[in-house]
């Protein structure tokens, strides 16, 4: 079909049924498939619209690869994308919901690591003492290195993390965490606190358009506003 839109949505979670809600309240009521594992969706009255419900991450990479049209994803996997898939992916508006912070946290008994330059002098510490470098977990590589070297912290290594990115430290996996927060309670109930200066970016929820894809779209975007 020529003029068929395809929007990728969140796969699961809060952030779906934001992202749900958001069409709706345009008039654009969104169907999925009764089985749990269904991957597509159509919007009601709308033929030419093609849902599919993905991890938010690869919301971003079909984005700049240009299978799909428009998405609803994180502010924070977009920027921590490589420039070139950056550069394809248009902002169309940012959303009020999916609000967190990415941030770089400590264990609590770290009592003298209050902020960033702290942490510069205790990096220095581990690798005269132990021939190592401080090691931060992270599932943000990208965002962590740039924000970790504009604040002149050199002697450190990223660990890149799997899963429970929180518990890498009790764990003998890393020193320290950077990481995505909404309230903090996750991170303070792992024993773990934000440094004062430690906040690398404020993220949301977006909504995406691939750039090459943004004329054909207009007619429809007018009915997002």
């Amino acid at each position: 079909m020529k003029d068929l839109i395809t929007i990728g949505l969140p796969s699961k979670g809060r952030l779906k049924d934001k992202a749900v809600s958001f069409f709706s309240k345009r008039g654009l009521k969104i169907l999925q498939g009764e089985k749990e594992r269904n991957y597509f969706g159509t919007i009601e009255e709308n033929p030419n619209i093609k849902i599919i419900f993905l991890h938010a991450k690869e919301i971003i990479q079909r984005l700049g690869d240009g299978t799909l049209d428009l998405g609803v994803s994180g502010l924070d996997l977009l920027n921590e994308s490589d420039k070139n898939l950056r550069n394809k992916i248009n902002i169309k508006r940012r959303l009020d919901f999916g609000n967190a912070d990415l941030v770089v946290a400590v264990p609590n008994d770290w009592i003298d690591v209050q902020t960033i330059a702290d942490l510069e002098e205790v990096s220095f510490d581990i690798r005269s003492k132990r021939n190592t470098r401080l090691r931060v977990a992270t599932k943000y590589p990208n965002l962590t290195n740039d924000f970790l070297i504009s604040k002149g912290v050199t002697q450190y290594k990223i660990i890149p993390s799997l899963g429970a990115t929180e518990t890498y430290p009790f764990i003998g996996s890393s020193e320290i965490i950077t990481d995505i927060t909404s309230s903090g309670k996750t991170l303070a109930d792992n024993n773990l606190r934000v440094l004062k200066d430690g906040k690398i970016l404020t993220s949301t929820a977006c909504l995406f358009i691939a750039k090459k894809k943004a004329a054909k779209m207009q007619p429809f975007l007018n009915k997002l506003d």
